[in-house]
């Protein structure tokens, strides 16, 4: 993997960014190799972190700059990986977990779903303030494409 990313943007934290960074991300998804499906899938992973991103590091503020960095994984088995970087408040590591599935209201399933699809989710705080999400998937083929991201199969616990 290159130290460069292959592509870097920076958008504020306005929902009617969200649908274009699903877009791209999709697309560089499909040009590293996965289907249309897990492209869509990983678009929707990132989805889930910029909207956390906006909810919750910059409460709904529209003005916070969010950083999306992207690579392919060279080495096999090949994949892509996702930086997402904000200045908005960070939060306590230990806290940041799946939400129970049977506590049924709702939203409140995001880090559940980045977990489902992503192969590594690891969340770090950023010198100088805001957070860091690194969201990693690897080929494969045991894919889990056109499954229910939200159905638990017992291969993971929902609770983080």
């Amino acid at each position: 993997m290159s130290d460069s990313p292959h592509l870097r943007i920076e958008l504020l934290s306005q929902p009617r960014y969200l649908a274009p960074a699903r877009a791209m991300v999709a697309a560089l998804s499909q040009r590293y190799g996965f289907s249309d499906c897990e492209g869509n899938q990983i678009a929707l992973a990132l989805d889930e972190a910029l909207c956390n991103v906006i909810n919750h590091g910059y409460e709904r503020r529209s003005d916070g700059p969010i950083w999306i960095s992207v690579w392919p994984i060279d080495d096999p088995p090949n994949g892509i990986k996702i930086r997402i970087e904000d200045n908005g408040r960070q939060v306590d590591l230990t806290t940041i977990r799946s939400r129970n599935l049977d506590d049924v209201r709702p939203g409140g399933l995001g880090v559940f779903i980045m977990k489902r699809i992503m192969d590594d989710v690891e969340y770090t705080h950023r010198p100088g303030g805001g957070m860091q999400l690194v969201l990693t998937k690897r080929k494969s083929h045991n894919t889990s494409c056109g499954e229910d991201p939200l159905a638990v199969d017992g291969r993971e616990d929902p609770h983080g």
